[in-house]
């Protein structure tokens, strides 16, 4: 009976440790995800690239699609090179042909939203064949359809109102931020310095805050503009209205540029440089 009771205790640890050895592997990875952005930003392409080579390597799992897809996020914060990015877009479509990750009431998961977003506005490519991903795709494509005829009026910090429609004629940047969000703080020196060199060209940018400030904490926005020397209009999307409008969901930063017809011409679906800034710009006209 012993004998037995052994043979079953080996067996199980025999089982067991594989499936704790891939946790382990994939806890070690999560944390090198989340240090990407305080280690040196030169070498944050090259760490990209060995993180969805170590993601690929592992066995097919949730967290397997777990990892990739938080290695998405990050990878799309900054310039990290076709490469990088394409190595991102490989390793999340591989974790979901092994693990397709269900719909929600026929919507696709975030995974497939943000692999489509990668070929959408990055320009990787993929082999996926699902038709959730299909899905999402087709639903990026409307709405961009939709931003593109979007119109708005919102307060900025000083109570002004500032209206889209009435700023034809200009090339308008609209920048989605948060006093919260690291990446909206890292571009925002980019964007002031953008703006203040090129308004003269006619370059609007409106970086709005659609977090739900209660009327006595809006000197927290007005605070931190003044310290951090923003001079591009900052206004409030108290509630999400506007940011429900450009079908966003919740991550920060993303921004739109329209050039001087109103139309749709660039889209960043994370932080940006100065040059990828600038690159958006000048598809409206503006060349620095």
């Amino acid at each position: 009976m012993i004998s037995i009771h052994r043979a079953l205790l080996v067996a199980t640890i025999l089982l067991a440790t594989p499936v704790l050895h891939a946790k382990n592997q994939e806890d070690a990875i999560q944390k090198q995800i989340d240090a990407l952005r305080d280690g040196p930003q030169a070498q944050r392409p090259a760490a990209t690239l060995k993180l969805a080579t170590d993601i690929r390597a592992l066995p097919a799992s949730k967290g397997k699609v777990t990892l990739a897809d938080n290695l998405e996020h990050m990878a799309t914060e900054g310039d990290p090179g076709m490469e990088t990015l394409q190595a991102v877009a490989d390793t999340l479509a591989q974790a979901l042909t092994e693990t397709p990750v269900p719909a929600k009431k026929d919507w696709p998961a975030p995974p497939y939203f943000d692999l489509a977003k990668l070929v959408h506005y990055e320009h990787a490519t993929t082999t996926l064949s699902d038709p959730n991903y299909t899905k999402a795709a087709d639903a990026l494509t409307k709405n961009d359809a939709d931003i593109g005829k979007i119109d708005f009026t919102l307060k900025d910090i000083n109570g002004k109102k500032v209206t889209l429609s009435q700023l034809r004629g200009k090339v308008v940047l609209v920048s989605f931020w948060t006093t919260w969000s690291q990446p909206s703080e890292q571009e925002m020196p980019d964007l002031d310095a953008i703006y203040t060199h090129l308004a003269s060209k006619g370059l609007v940018i409106l970086s709005i805050d659609p977090e739900d400030i209660p009327m006595s904490d809006l000197m927290k926005v007005a605070t931190y503009v003044t310290q951090t020397s923003y001079h591009a209009p900052v206004l409030l999307d108290p509630g999400g209205k506007v940011q429900g409008m450009f079908h966003l969901d919740g991550a920060m930063p993303e921004s739109f540029v329209f050039d001087r017809e109103g139309k749709l011409v660039a889209v960043a679906i994370n932080k940006r440089t100065q040059r990828q800034f600038l690159n958006m710009i000048a598809l409206a006209g503006i060349e620095p």
